[in-house]
């Protein structure tokens, strides 16, 4: 865009946007994204049994938790444990790759873990692993 002076010089006017502040503060934002991304952990909270033989979480599954409260969870939702079984077939329509992660807290009774177990048996899930911690010390030989 051009313009005259009343002198009758001829001036453009500059026409382009700074790109560096907005890219600086795009830099910082990304720097402290990625900073905090790691520290951020959602979910339950369960506080799982120790085991001595832990294997690591090889692939991406649907996790069924119990909290202390017996509360059930399927992939941080709270679900009711009679609509586990439906809730799940729908997340996993192959009948082939039924396989989940049971995640319970060490404090509930056995009977709501097996209550459990019991519903997604009857669901069609038959390749169940549970979720544990390894435990903080090495055994003594």
């Amino acid at each position: 865009m051009a313009f005259t002076t009343r002198d009758g010089r001829t001036q453009t006017a500059l026409s382009e946007i700074n790109m560096v502040p907005f890219i600086d503060i795009v830099l910082v934002l990304l720097i402290i994204f990625m900073v905090t991304a790691p520290v951020i952990q959602s979910g339950i909270e369960v506080n799982v049994p120790k085991t001595q033989l832990v294997k690591e979480l090889a692939e991406e599954k649907i996790v069924v938790a119990i909290d202390r409260k017996h509360t059930v969870f399927l992939q941080n939702e709270p679900v009711n444990i009679n609509d586990l079984g439906a809730r799940i077939r729908e997340r996993l329509p192959d009948p082939t790759r039924r396989s989940i992660y049971l995640q319970a807290d060490e404090s509930i009774p056995f009977g709501v873990y097996a209550t459990v177990l019991d519903r997604l048996k009857l669901a069609g899930i038959d390749n169940i692993s549970v979720v544990t911690q390894p435990l903080d010390e090495k055994p003594k030989r």
